[in-house]
């Protein structure tokens, strides 16, 4: 049934054509046809060589409208940081114990939020949360003695992109039941910061292309402008 509606989706999209952000984003809201309320994605293909120091792309920010996905976040901290983050309204707080949890498999939160002084023991933990993408790294916010501000940023729908192996940037930026004003101030917000981190050392055309798409739909490129 799933390939039947994947065909019928991708039958509604002109494979020939490069569409306008907002034409692309309209037309994925359309043919989206799942029972759940699906993500919208936006893939950047780039012409970096993520080898490279400076062309390994990463940061975070916030969308103007949010995710539509609550995020529970972990803050790894001790001492007087501990109340300023249960005040801030993280969902776990704590240290070593929670490091123990982790090691024993615990894993019911999307996202690390620690303190500097925490780095060292959480390293130790490197080979458990590197490879899901939990780590918390300083150039996305996440290791930072402004606990508040990085608790509040995340819950306001703070995204991260990263660049992978390929050269290739993939964000969420919303929901299928957004509106379209919503999901064009995100997609605009995320292009404007991608084109913005362009590394100098890149020569020629930086973005090569760029596609929309929901959860389990087709993609659909968009117009490099």
């Amino acid at each position: 049934m799933a390939g039947k509606k994947y065909a019928a989706a991708l039958s509604q999209v002109d494979r020939s054509k490069t569409y306008d952000y907002k034409e692309a984003i309209t037309l994925a809201k359309k043919i989206s046809s799942t029972k759940f309320d699906s993500s919208m994605e936006v893939s950047f293909f780039l012409n970096v060589d993520p080898r490279q120091a400076d062309q390994n792309i990463r940061g975070a920010m916030v969308l103007p409208n949010g995710t539509g996905k609550s995020q529970k976040v972990l803050v790894i901290t001790q001492g007087a940081k501990e109340e300023e983050a249960k005040n801030a309204g993280a969902d776990y707080v704590g240290g070593a114990d929670m490091l123990e949890k982790i090691q024993g498999g615990w894993f019911d939160f999307d996202i690390i939020v620690a303190t500097p002084d925490m780095m060292g023991q959480l390293g130790k933990l490197g080979r458990v949360l590197g490879p899901k993408g939990l780590m918390p790294n300083p150039k996305t916010g996440t290791v930072t003695m402004n606990v508040a501000q990085a608790i509040e940023e995340i819950k306001k729908g703070k995204v991260e992109y990263r660049v992978d192996k390929d050269g290739n940037v993939n964000v969420m930026f919303g929901k299928v039941s957004f509106t379209e004003e919503a999901l064009n101030e995100n997609f605009k917000a995320l292009f404007d910061q991608i084109s913005k981190v362009k590394p100098n050392s890149v020569k020629g055309a930086y973005i090569k292309k760029i596609t929309v798409s929901t959860t389990m739909g087709p993609g659909i490129n968009v117009t490099v402008e």
